[in-house]
């Protein structure tokens, strides 16, 4: 069964209520989210009711500290492809403003949870927060629930395989570090930025490695450098490349962004939306002499790129 989207919490159809839910950020949808959703199917199956999950928009983090870089390991299509992977069947996107967010953690369960999405299970994380002022934690959920006729499961902190906490924080932690072996650890697949190609300098296709040009917006800031890179387009192809994720300080520095160059390919892609995986890290964004320090560098990384993901094509 697809994955409906259902935006809001008031005046619902009958027919949108009754989940059993799992209620959370859920940003990355990494390996700890999805044992909270896992216990929420458990649930789902045992009350013969539908699977939901709950998620804010904008990200709760993103309003209330609004002067934070950017910070995001998905897209809200991201994530509900991936929810939907995992057999989600409603996603419920509650906008994060004033008239949620001031909500005592009462009001929440009751207004939204009970009166709004006439819930029958709630799963939530071990640090779960909700309501005005973050005061709603884990145990407060769980008497509200008994209170207003609902299940709750409570999930424990899932532990990822270096010992450390599978975590967003965690996740964030990596990316920035370029240690993609551990975000894909963490995320149970790799980081992937999708964004709409843009124009660029055409320099590189003069250079003979023509790239697409994606804005990383609200995405975390990846260690600036060189990537080998998996990047499926529109169509469904899935196509091995390598990236920069930089700034070009020997080009005329720019805002950090991505450009990948799609190997053996040569397409116009202006105006389309691709997802690129960031495979691995090859090297940290340097500054050149020149062109043709660069377009040497360049070939190099490639080399390094096509070794490591023509394996897999």
């Amino acid at each position: 069964m697809s994955l409906t989207l259902t935006k809001g919490w008031r005046d619902l159809e009958p027919e949108q209520k009754g989940a059993s839910v799992a209620l959370g950020a859920f940003d990355g949808v990494h390996r700890g989210h999805r044992q909270v959703i896992a216990e929420a199917a458990k649930a789902a199956q045992a009350l013969n009711a539908p699977l939901g999950v709950i998620r804010f928009s904008p990200h709760p983090s993103r309003v209330m500290r609004p002067d934070q870089p950017p910070f995001l390991l998905m897209s809200p299509a991201q994530q509900a492809r991936a929810l939907e992977d995992l057999g989600v069947q409603r996603l419920y996107d509650l906008a994060f403003e004033p008239d949620l967010y001031l909500l005592s953690a009462e009001d929440f369960a009751r207004e939204v949870l009970v009166k709004g999405l006439g819930v029958k299970h709630v799963s939530a994380g071990f640090d779960i927060t909700f309501g005005k002022g973050r005061t709603g934690d884990a145990n407060l959920l769980k008497a509200l629930g008994q209170q207003y006729g609902f299940g709750v499961t409570i999930v424990q902190s899932v532990p990822g395989e270096d010992g450390g906490k599978a975590s967003s924080t965690a996740t964030r932690e990596a990316v920035r570090a370029g240690d993609m072996a551990r975000v894909t650890r963490i995320l149970g697949r790799p980081f992937a930025i999708e964004g709409v190609v843009v124009e660029g300098q055409h320099l590189g296709r003069k250079l003979g490695f023509p790239t697409a040009n994606v804005e990383l917006e609200d995405y975390v800031k990846p260690r600036l450098g060189s990537y080998a890179t998996r990047t499926r387009l529109a169509d469904g192809r899935l196509l091995p490349g390598v990236a920069n994720v930089g700034e070009n300080p020997t080009t005329g520095t720019v805002k950090a962004r991505l450009e990948v160059w799609l190997f053996d390919f040569d397409e116009d892609l202006y105006g389309q939306t691709i997802e690129t995986e960031l495979i691995a890290f090859l090297r940290p964004e340097l500054k050149f002499d020149g062109l043709d320090a660069l377009v040497a560098q360049v070939m190099v990384d490639a080399d390094q790129a096509r070794a490591l993901l023509m394996p897999a094509f």
